[in-house]
């Protein structure tokens, strides 16, 4: 029997710290050498849409999977096929835009438990999306968050956004007039725009700063300018094979010369422990995060457990 679980369940279901743990575990597995990704693959139907495929295993959990999601005009679906690694069985298949959202900003919260200053204490962010409640819900998660400053070119929509956030995280988070405001002296710095020219620029970053880049996930988008990233004493990315296909930010400062590709180190081995990570409060560090497979996979393992403990989801016979 494979269980169907619905978008609401899902978020019934998942808590920000139960998706840290899971996305933890991957990029541990990753460092390890006991999972295996495949990079997202985008196919455009012209005219019309896209099609976005990526695939993994996590053989810790024994648990392997695809997410397939379609972007049209109409709507954007996500969806993720999990199977028992140990039997092949279609264990579950998971509405996921949520799920997507939460393992997007635990990835985040990942890199910042790992890589920012223990003493970090404020957040300067700019884009307020429907990514980015759970990118500053799970940097708080790891770092104890004073006040968030927060950019936005829509003011309405920024103001809402300010205020529900403070209202749940129990913390100042205020619209910022710019860019520029939003991250000066900022300890963690979350960008999550779908801009294509940088939004970021080096000079405006501190020494000791932690930045989440989390929007540079297609060859056209760019959300930090070669400085930026020149300035970063440590670069990492969730996966290299993956950052080389897509990730605007690094793909045009390799190709100016600011990088190099193998000085890029991947998330997964400061983890596990393979690689150190910041090696001084004065460093500046750098997440560039595209996504991968592996943290639906491990999110959606959690989800279905967690449905059926709960009672949660629809059974269907499929074969």
């Amino acid at each position: 029997m494979t269980l169907i679980i619905r978008e609401d369940e899902v978020a019934r279901l998942l808590t920000m710290r139960d998706t840290l743990d899971a996305v933890e575990g991957s990029f541990r597995s990753q460092g390890e050498g006991t999972s295996i990704n495949r990079p997202r693959r985008r196919f455009h139907i012209p005219g019309r849409g896209s099609m976005q495929l990526m695939s993994g295993v996590c053989y810790y959990r024994q648990a392997m999977g695809l997410k397939v999601y379609t972007s049209y005009r109409s709507a954007t679906r996500f969806m993720v096929l999990l199977f028992s690694a140990e039997t092949g069985e279609l264990l579950s298949i998971v509405q996921a835009d949520h799920l997507g959202r939460m393992r997007t900003g635990a990835a985040s919260g990942i890199a910042a438990r790992h890589l920012a200053r223990e003493s970090a204490n404020t957040v300067g962010m700019i884009g307020s999306g429907g990514q980015a409640a759970t990118q500053l819900e799970a940097v708080c998660a790891v770092r104890s968050i004073s006040s968030a400053r927060v950019f936005s070119r829509r003011p309405e929509p920024l103001a809402a956004f300010c205020s529900a956030m403070s209202q749940k995280l129990a913390i100042d988070v205020s619209p910022a007039s710019s860019p520029r405001e939003a991250i000066a002296g900022a300890d963690v710095i979350v960008t999550i725009t779908n801009s294509r020219d940088p939004v970021v620029k080096g000079e405006w970053i501190s020494a000791g700063a932690h930045i989440n880049a989390a929007g540079s996930n297609s060859l056209v988008r760019r959300e930090l300018d070669n400085d930026a990233v020149r300035k970063a004493d440590l670069v990492t990315v969730d996966s290299r094979e993956q950052a080389q296909l897509e990730c605007g930010d690094l793909l045009v400062a390799a190709e100016r010369g600011v990088i190099s590709w193998e000085t890029v180190t991947e998330l997964g081995d400061v983890v596990s422990g393979k690689t150190p990570g910041r090696a001084s409060d004065t460093q500046i560090t750098l997440f560039e995060s595209q996504g991968l497979a592996i943290q639906d996979v491990a999110t959606a393992m959690k989800v279905y457990e967690l449905a059926r403990a709960q009672g949660l989801g629809q059974q269907i016979d499929i074969f």
